[in-house]
């Protein structure tokens, strides 16, 4: 201020300019230095500027309001030294009324954006704002950051209805939702967010940071606001992020596998992975890593555990050292329920193709008399599962096939008074007797077709005998199955699901929905089936219904599978002998 001429003016000639940091607010209180100006007038100068036929207070409005309470009481004209800066120079007006009362009483920061955008708009930078008052320029961005706030949203916070919180959260969201919470706020029968819960409503549900992002944001496609009241930004569409965070996630698990985890678990997205339920097992003893999820997008590898009950298992099932230290086999990929359904599934499929190759059938018959089985007392196989798998089975296309043939078979033994219902071994020598006695008046071909019949009924559903049975038929489970509500129903490993995901929609999109839960990646194959009609529910066979059988997860138990594998060598080198396929 030394460079602009000192004068004493007249009180009662000034008024609070416009540029003042605090024009327009209500008077404020004087009561710490009235007793001085009482006493003593004004010692500090007033920064005064010519407007219109008066001089604008750019600096000092609390010494000008203390003068006019010494005038109303004393009755006389005050007067106050000043310094008359240029009347252009409207940039440096705001600057002195900022120092000037930054001084004496810290602003608050709708006061401090009021000034700081007023110097903005008359030509100066951040940078040089920021060193004018000896701020961070980042602090000057923040206060500049509220005018993406809407009009009514500022009205708001400079009446101090609104707290720093909730304002900040909401420098992120544009003008339209801004207006959506002054709705909310305005409406008496609801209640706006506010604080941390309108940083998550903004951003549409958990507020995602990007310093939770374990893949490069140089590569993100999605849109990132930049909050400069926090030091990271804010994921736009938290939707995109976790499209982006399932890859990175799935690109770490196969590090980890490549290093020779065997195995690695991906907790359901908000589960908690409390240490008390662990125990610490090195990798070479069968530990494993489990990944936690958290809903703002945090992401923690824990390397080297079992669950406790594992460990129970552990300490118990080792007889010795060197078994403790040995690998632990990866844990089923099929549930029990899921592998009862799979197994029926296969056994039907297996059964239907044998009724229309007897010939087949005959010398599968005929390895059960000679060697044996668990079935072979003879008994027909009843199946042992819950409800809802034996319903879907009984409900299948291979059943009625089967069924079709029971009744063909049957009308054969009526045709000699003989009644058929099939397996049965209830009665005596002369029932055995009565129905050898038919079979004699059968020709060939019908013989041919009762074995048939005979020999499914005796089928042990989960064997590695459904296998072979499968293989040699060259069966195609897609003529007999189709996913339907059970399957779905039955199906809970995550990564059996993702690995149909993948298989149906791609690897890129199985990584995406990695962290999903097992519900929303089961609706991912069903919109993939229902995009593609009934054709691709007909043509789509995950690999447990293949033929042969596939694992989903490496290592992990799968029944069709390990039973095929025990067989294989039996049968992959060649084909079925000659007769046998002539016969059929």
């Amino acid at each position: 201020m030394s460079r602009y001429p000192l004068k004493y003016l007249p009180i009662d000639e000034m008024h609070v300019s416009k540029l003042n940091m605090r024009h327009g607010r209500k008077p404020p209180n004087t009561d710490d230095i009235y007793p001085s100006v009482l006493k003593s007038g004004v010692l500090k100068p007033l920064a005064v500027r010519r407007e219109g036929e008066g001089w604008g207070v750019v600096a000092g409005r609390r010494r000008l309001f203390a003068l006019r309470r010494k005038e109303k009481e004393t009755g006389k004209r005050q007067e106050a030294p000043c310094v008359i800066m240029a009347p252009g120079d409207d940039a440096a007006a705001v600057e002195a009324s900022i120092i000037e009362n930054v001084g004496v009483e810290p602003p608050t920061e709708m006061q401090q954006y009021e000034a700081f955008a007023r110097l903005a708009k008359k030509g100066r930078s951040v940078p040089e704002i920021a060193d004018y008052f000896g701020v961070d320029e980042r602090d000057v961005k923040r206060i500049l950051a509220l005018a993406n706030l809407s009009e009514g949203v500022r009205k708001l916070y400079a009446a101090e209805e609104i707290d720093a919180s909730t304002i900040r959260a909401l420098t992120l969201a544009t003008k339209a939702r801004q207006e959506e919470w002054l709705r909310l706020y305005r409406d008496d029968e609801t209640q706006a967010p506010m604080g941390r819960q309108c940083r998550a409503w903004v951003a549409g549900g958990a507020a995602i940071t990007t310093d939770k992002a374990l893949f490069d944001l140089a590569a993100y496609e999605g849109e990132i606001a930049n909050d400069l009241f926090g030091d990271f930004g804010v994921f736009a569409s938290a939707d995109k992020f976790w499209e982006a965070q399932s890859r990175a996630i799935s690109e770490r698990i196969d590090a980890f596998r490549d290093k020779g985890w065997r195995d690695v678990t991906v907790l359901e997205r908000g589960a908690f992975f409390h240490s008390w339920d662990y125990e610490k097992r090195s990798r070479a003893k069968g530990g494993r890593v489990f990944v936690e999820i958290r809903h703002d997008g945090t992401v923690t590898f824990h390397e080297g555990y079992v669950t406790s009950a594992e460990a129970r298992k552990l300490k118990n099932g080792k007889a010795g050292e060197a078994e403790a230290d040995a690998p632990q086999a990866v844990r089923p990929e099929m549930s029990s329920p899921i592998a009862d359904y799979v197994a029926l599934y296969r056994h039907a499929a297996a059964r239907a193709e044998l009724v229309a190759k007897p010939g087949v059938a005959m010398r599968l018959m005929i390895a059960h008399a000679v060697a044996g089985s668990a079935l072979w007392q003879v008994r027909a196989h009843q199946p042992r599962a819950r409800e809802t798998t034996r319903e879907s089975v009984e409900a299948s296309a291979a059943a009625a096939r089967f069924e079709e043939r029971r009744v063909a078979v049957a009308e054969l033994f009526s045709a000699d008074g003989v009644s058929f219902e099939g397996v049965d071994q209830n009665g005596d020598d002369w029932r055995l007797c009565e129905v050898l006695a038919a079979l004699l008046k059968m020709t060939d071909g019908q013989v041919m077709g009762v074995a048939a019949f005979v020999m499914g009924e005796t089928l042990e559903a989960g064997s590695a005998t459904v296998e072979a049975a499968l293989h040699v038929t060259g069966a195609k489970l897609g003529a007999w199955w189709t996913p339907d509500e059970a399957f779905f129903e039955l199906l809970r490993d995550k990564r059996a699901i993702n690995a149909m995901v993948a298989s149906l929609a791609g690897a890129t999109t199985a990584k995406s929905v990695l962290t999903d839960t097992a519900k929303a990646q089961k609706a991912v194959i069903r919109d993939r089936l229902n995009l593609g009609g009934e054709d691709a529910r007909e043509r789509w066979l995950p690999a447990w219904m293949a033929t042969p059988p596939r694992r989903l997860v490496d290592g992990a138990a799968c029944p069709p599978a390990d039973q095929w594998a025990r067989i294989a060598g039996l049968f992959e080198a060649s084909e079925a002998p000659a007769p046998a396929i002539e016969a059929a």
